[in-house]
């Protein structure tokens, strides 16, 4: 393992020492976990029941099976001694935080399935709302009985596909992300398809009580707005997204929301959108109260790269040049971590525009240059070479090397994680289409300024091909809508992407993943004739029946060819490890305190590759670093935030791809994982959540 010591550097050694004041026991302690991702994102509790003294003795206290198989990544609350969550069907659950007793299950009627991050609790008073989603629904419950509230909306739920200005059977939206509750609203951002026809990103506030909309931020800006000179005239009137799908977080003292927005669509091909693209790929300080813009800080000038800011950011305070800092920290796919002051959007670090590589694909005009951050230093590798491909055996080295001679790398120094895709030839994504930092989040000591931080660390591979009139009708329809993840072959890139070429899946099931989605396949809202005729070609690979291809006026003359991980032929990265790693960074001066891989592959001898891994950690006042997240080793593990040192792990049912809790009940401190085995599709498929504490004495 590659641990860097802190005690190697006063400075680092100093803020180490500082990491023990709160490490020890809080006077007041709260034992709740009742807000997504923690006060200000940090994912922090004061809670010290467990210490890294006693970590070690961690046993499984309750285990909760949900019957199902799925992928819905819950982040779940635990409040009052309740845990609220979702099963992978998206129904809503309330369990007791002490024995897991199913308390009462809220059955939408909506099928519905792929990630849910979490949930949010309004409370004045008494009174409470629990407000929980379902595909493109938000509903309001009763948190004692999991009942909807009928003064909210239709019959205790809003349909966010309305009032986007568009027409809402023809868009698909769903909400991974909780919302974010301000006063007596909550702010609501979503998800939605990643090519054409997709919703306008806007983020909106709506009546906690009535579900009536209080105020909108248009992410792609209307005429007369700050803006909207970065787009094609009237572009807002029929492009899309630019979406809050990873969700926000909220600074109560400056009445700030923060939201992280992703690319517009089509990610991979913008000829239809030249220019900066402002508000997509961006930072945006939001005033609580009326929705106006503060400041916006964009991470990708028109982005056609899928790097859209993929986790809410981190509010935490740092000493800068002598001063304290109230600052705001956001993560990157490319690796870049950006520190910026929270009041005006400055850098904290110089950030600079760095020429990058254009593109040479007919109709695309790609920004000549990508901002990039003097410091912290990048937590995943920027450039694939020959001299880091896979050494894991000779075959797999030689046969790596092969593929890498074939691909586009970018052009002199202007290759790395900007290069643009190629017409005809796969190019190199490095970081890949999954980062970098992915949706878990980060947590962090606020106090002292220090972050921890999980990243990925493996290639992939995509490019365009000309979007050629299809033969059928069902041909069309694949190729528009499926093949940028399926392939134009249906054979996908397992196992992120399945192949559908003899897919078990029978016909209902496919028409409820497509309605639902699944996964990190968003739903699509396909009907009909056109819904009959795409499934028949998913089945055969054939249009049964020929018909006229319709006019190709409004088709992108160029289209992904698909994801595609870079493996070697065993299934492992074809780059040389680590593939996963776990950091702590000291935000004061941008140095890394330490770095460990993070995950093992169980059946490789040597066990200190790191892994992918998705999902976040946490850390608490007893001074443990928690966090599941590894995707073949089904792992929680607990580290100690100083060093890095593993000081426990336990093995899961399932992988724990989600980002753990810690609460109080019953006098116990518990950390709760939700688990599942939908990203490792050889694996035994199933959910749970399981909780960990100490023995009762």
């Amino acid at each position: 393992m590659f641990v860097t010591n802190p005690l190697k550097n006063i400075k680092k050694f100093c803020a180490a020492l500082a990491f023990l004041a709160i490490a020890a026991p809080a006077a007041a302690q709260n034992a709740d976990w009742a807000l997504y991702g923690g006060a200000g994102g940090r994912r922090f509790s004061s809670l010290s029941q467990i210490t890294r003294a006693n970590v070690g003795k961690l046993e499984q206290a309750w285990r909760f099976d949900m019957a199902e198989a799925g992928d819905p990544q819950t982040h779940p609350l635990a409040i009052g001694g309740v845990v609220y969550a979702y099963t992978p069907t998206l129904d809503t659950i309330a369990l007791d935080g002490t024995s897991g007793k199913l308390l009462w299950r809220f059955h939408s009627g909506v099928k519905a399935g792929g990630p849910q991050r979490g949930l949010a609790m309004w409370g004045r008073g008494r009174a409470r709302r629990l407000f929980a989603n379902a595909g493109s629904y938000l509903y309001a419950l009763d948190p004692a009985t999991g009942k909807p509230l009928p003064d909210f909306g239709k019959g205790g739920r809003i349909d966010l596909r309305e009032g986007l200005d568009r027409d809402p059977d023809k868009i698909s939206v769903a909400l991974t992300g909780p919302g974010l509750i301000w006063r007596d609203m909550i702010v609501m951002g979503f998800r939605t398809a990643e090519s054409a026809p997709a919703a306008p990103g806007d983020i909106r506030a709506f009546d906690v009580h009535t579900g009536k909309q209080r105020w909108v931020f248009h992410t792609i800006p209307r005429p007369g707005q700050p803006g909207y000179e970065t787009w094609p005239a009237d572009y807002w009137k029929t492009g899309g997204a630019a979406n809050n799908w990873p969700g926000m977080v909220l600074d109560e003292k400056h009445h700030l929301i923060f939201a992280p927005t992703g690319s517009a669509v089509s990610d991979f091909y913008g000829y239809d959108r030249i220019g900066d693209d402002l508000y997509a790929n961006s930072l945006l300080a939001l005033d609580a109260d009326t929705g106006k813009l503060k400041w916006h800080f964009q991470g990708m000038h028109h982005d056609v790269l899928d790097r859209d800011f993929p986790s809410p950011p981190v509010l935490l305070t740092v000493r800068h040049d002598g001063k304290t800092v109230e600052a705001v920290a956001q993560a990157t796919k490319q690796g870049y971590l950006f520190v910026l002051d929270r009041l005006t959007g400055k850098p904290l670090f110089p950030v600079s525009e760095m020429a990058v590589a254009q593109s040479d694909v007919p109709g695309e005009k790609t920004s000549p240059t990508q901002p990039v951050s003097a410091l912290p230093a990048p937590y995943a590798r920027q450039r694939l070479s020959e001299g880091l491909l896979t050494n894991r055996t000779p075959e797999a080295h030689q046969w790596a090397l092969d593929q890498f001679r074939t691909f586009n790398n970018g052009v002199g120094n202007h290759g790395g994680p900007f290069t643009p895709l190629r017409v005809g030839q796969q190019t190199v994504v490095f970081p890949g289409f999954d980062g970098g930092a992915e949706w878990g989040g980060q947590a962090a000591d606020a106090k002292h300024g220090i972050l921890y931080l999980n990243a990925n660390d493996v290639a992939w591979t995509g490019g365009l091909v000309a979007n050629t009139v299809a033969a059928g009708e069902g041909a069309r329809l694949y190729q528009d809508n499926c093949a940028a993840c399926h392939g134009p072959d249906r054979r996908g890139s397992p196992p992120a992407f399945p192949s559908l070429v003899d897919s078990s899946l029978n016909a209902t099931q496919m028409v409820d993943v497509i309605h639902a989605g699944r996964g990190r396949m968003p739903s699509f809202n396909i009907q009909g004739d056109n819904l009959a005729t795409l499934l028949a070609y998913v089945k055969s690979g054939e249009d049964k029946e020929m018909a006229a291809p319709a006019s190709d006026a409004t088709r992108p003359p160029y289209r992904f060819t698909g994801y595609r991980k870079f493996l070697d032929p065993d299934g492992y990265p074809a780059v040389a490890p680590p593939w996963g790693t776990l950091s702590a960074i000291d935000l004061n001066s941008g140095t890394y305190l330490w770095r460990i891989p993070l995950g093992e592959y169980p059946a490789l001898a040597d066990k200190s590759t790191g892994s992918e891994n998705y999902g976040g950690p946490i850390l608490t006042a007893g001074g443990v670093l928690f966090i599941a997240a590894t995707l073949y080793d089904k792992k929680i593990h607990a580290f100690d935030p100083r060093d890095g040192k593993l000081l426990w792990d336990a093995t899961l049912p399932y992988a724990g791809n989600a980002t753990p809790i810690t609460y109080m009940a019953g006098g116990r401190q518990y950390v709760l994982i939700q688990a599942d085995n939908a990203r490792d599709k050889k694996s035994p498929q199933g959910a749970a959540y399981v909780a960990f504490a100490l023995p009762v004495r």
